[in-house]
């Protein structure tokens, strides 16, 4: 039975603290109204049910029941999920880092009664230690600051209002140009780390949208330099002990500069985009490694986040218990022995270095796997052939597997995010063509044709089924997708979809003062903070939402021949034009919205009967082909969509056989039949790939 008021929350984060002493309020007007009614502070405390820290915190004190007293008789105690309330969660951060410089999970804040903050941290343990305040200490000061200096603390609290409201609005007015762009990719050159790959030291982030938008800059023009940022970062990421070896997918980042010591949690909205990466990267180079990688992604994703029904999960958890550190996905060299053959464990402990002494503070013998060696090494070290080192490890693998299978899995919250899931199924519709697997195309129309079943309107997105609505993220992440499976299927109902959503962003989020894209719909506001006004467009880490509209904006243009998408991505890429530059490494989205609209698109039509094998061959072909900034329409008898000027003058040349056009900007190939097509898609991958070696042999994916 539920101690609190969260036993009944949708949130798998909420209902585990629904057990605590702590008279916990879900966030929400009653909390704020008893907090003025009893003339209380307000610890706001928000988490993630991923975050270690964050139950390490409540293990040490919400369930402390002396601690709990003092909160209960004290305060007015509100716990937020970050991941159902990223509106919440983006401004009590930002709040919290102008006081203190630092923000994260579990974010601690003190609020006055009217929901702005005084006081703030992350992390507190029960009594100092860590080069922390004990949280006893804090909650004694909050508290005597509060009832003795309330003129001070009132103050503070005004102040730090005004700076979020000034600070959220990360917009600034300038004309994005071709320079724009070249600076900014030179900007992420200088944060490279030629050693390991990846950008600057410590803690290590992957910032796949930059990867994204080194890609669409080397494949306009091929340099050595971008080929070597662009490689070195995903195989340091694909070899590192971020990346999960043995279940597929990466957990959320490195805390070192190699990329072999991860923080455990795997995150949806992280796997989707590196999946695209992984997945154009293997596309555009023709690389085994990187498709490899991808499919690894594909396959956690089916066995651990997939929903049959439809839908992926939030996340999966790093731990089991408070005193776990990703024991789960981590091996001593006793624990891997007993699974395998000598034979076996010997390649495998080579491969992935399972040594005596691991990487893991904790358990100093448990050991990350990471790829140390190469098979042609090990080969030659073991006197055995490379099949034979090979076999030997794949069986390794596959022993070592269905041992992990056997402990205690981390929880995954099953959470149906619908930005996330529209993330998901839009890099499963990349990968399903570039892989050709049809369960990743499947699941990934399944899950948008739920989202569209389960959305009270045709043109509104609920953060989750019940959830809170008018959150931009929603609205742009399921346009996106909804334009991946217009092209993906030729089915028009996308395309409407995506532009009804889209309209309404610019009727509920469009600035009309300054331009740019508000995080919240107007009318939807609410308590404390919220009404702030942010206009966000860093990758914090997901791509940013203004980002987003814009290249959605660009692409209905392309789709669809209306001037006014076109207009409308100009607008929002002028209300950020001054900022783009700084922002760099951060910024990865909007510079990828900008090159869109500054440079031109490839459209790849396929025209021909509906139920033509042949075009469905020469469709398929068309949507496994890498080139930036890439349109794909499939046109049939009676379609009476507008094309492209250029593409549309030529439709009559095709009469009813099976037919691809290939237009560049404005100039255009001939039609081409299946033989054609499939050589004229050839020799478009040829020229950028033919131009540098790869630093690897692309046969050869075990290094």
């Amino acid at each position: 039975m539920s101690a609190n008021r969260l036993g009944g929350a949708a949130s798998a984060y909420l209902r585990s603290a629904a057990h605590q002493p702590i008279h916990w309020y879900p966030w929400g007007a009653e909390a704020f109204a008893e907090a003025r009614s009893g003339d209380r502070p307000v610890l706001l405390d928000i988490g993630a049910v991923w975050c270690h820290w964050c139950h390490v915190m409540d293990g040490e004190s919400y369930e402390d029941a002396a601690l709990a007293a003092f909160l209960n008789e004290n305060f007015v105690c509100v716990k937020v999920d970050r991941d159902e309330r990223p509106d919440v969660d983006a401004r009590y951060q930002r709040a919290v880092q102008m006081l203190t410089g630092q923000g994260g999970w579990p974010l601690t804040a003190f609020l006055v009664p009217s929901g702005d903050v005084f006081y703030g941290g992350t992390y507190f343990p029960p009594d100092g230690r860590l080069g922390r305040p004990g949280f006893r200490t804090v909650l004694a000061s909050v508290l005597e600051a509060y009832r003795a200096r309330r003129d001070q603390v009132v103050t503070q609290a005004a102040a730090i209002r005004r700076a979020v409201d000034a600070g959220l609005d990360e917009s600034m007015a300038g004309t994005p140009t071709s320079g724009l762009l070249d600076r900014a990719e030179a900007q992420m050159a200088r944060a490279f780390d030629p050693a390991h790959g990846g950008f600057g030291s410590a803690p290590k982030f992957p910032h796949p949208a930059a990867l994204v938008f080194l890609l669409h800059r080397w494949s306009d023009a091929p340099t050595p330099e971008r080929r070597t940022i662009i490689d070195r970062t995903l195989q340091g990421m694909a070899r590192g002990g971020m990346h999960d070896h043995l279940g597929g997918g990466f957990h959320r980042y490195s805390v070192d500069r190699e990329w072999i010591v991860p923080h455990f949690e795997k995150m949806s909205y992280d796997n989707s985009e590196l999946l695209r990466i992984y997945a154009d990267a293997a596309a555009a180079f023709g690389d085994a490694e990187y498709a490899a990688v991808a499919r690894g992604i594909v396959r956690w994703v089916r066995e651990v986040l997939a929903d049959p029904a439809g839908g992926y999960g939030a996340s999966q958890d790093a731990d089991v218990g408070l005193h776990d550190d990703g024991d789960y996905f981590t091996w001593t060299r006793d624990e891997a022995a007993a699974e395998l053959a000598p034979a076996e464990f010997e390649v495998a402990s080579a491969y992935y270095d399972i040594g005596t002494a691991g990487e893991m503070h904790h358990n100093p013998g448990k050991n990350v796997l990471f790829i140390a060696s190469t098979v042609s090494a090990i080969a030659a070290g073991g006197g055995r052939t490379e099949g034979e080192t090979r076999a030997l490890l794949a069986s390794a693998e596959a022993k070592l597997r269905l041992g992990r299978a056997r402990r205690a899995a981390p929880f995954v919250d099953r959470s149906r995010y619908s930005a996330w899931n529209a993330m998901m199924a839009s890099a499963l519709l990349r990968a399903a063509a570039a892989l050709e697997d049809g369960w990743a195309w499947s699941h990934a129309l399944l899950t948008l044709t739920r989202l569209r079943s389960e959305s009270a309107a045709a043109d509104t997105i609920a953060h989750a089924s019940g959830g809170v609505t008018g959150l931009l993220d929603d609205q742009v992440h399921v346009a996106a997708a909804a334009l991946d499976a217009f092209e993906a299927t030729g089915d028009a109902s996308w395309l409407d979809w995506a532009e009804r959503l889209m309209h309404r962003v610019w009727a509920d989020y469009w600035d009309d003062q300054a331009g740019g894209l508000f995080d919240i719909a107007r009318g939807r506001e609410g308590e404390g903070l919220l009404p702030a006004r942010a206009k966000p467009v860093q990758d914090a880490p997901t791509p940013s939402a203004n980002g987003t509209a814009g290249i959605v904006a660009v692409r209905l243009a392309a789709l669809t021949d209306a001037s006014l998408w076109a207009e409308r991505a100009r607008a929002l890429l002028d209300a950020f034009g001054g900022r783009a530059e700084d922002l760099g490494l951060h910024g990865a989205t909007l510079l990828l919205a900008a090159d869109w609209a500054m440079n031109p698109a490839t459209h790849f039509v396929v025209t021909g009967p509906a139920r033509s094998e042949a075009a469905g061959r020469m469709h398929r072909r068309a949507l496994a082909t890498y080139v930036p900034r890439r349109v794909v329409r499939r046109v049939v008898p009676g379609d009476a969509r507008p094309l492209p000027a250029a593409i549309a003058g030529m439709l009559g040349l095709a009469g009813d056989e099976p037919r691809g056009f290939l237009c560049t900007g404005t100039e255009c190939r001939a039609p081409a039949d299946e033989a054609a097509w499939s050589d004229l898609l050839d020799d478009l991958l040829a020229g950028p790939r033919g131009g540098i070696d790869s630093p690897r042999a692309a046969s050869d994916s075990r290094a």
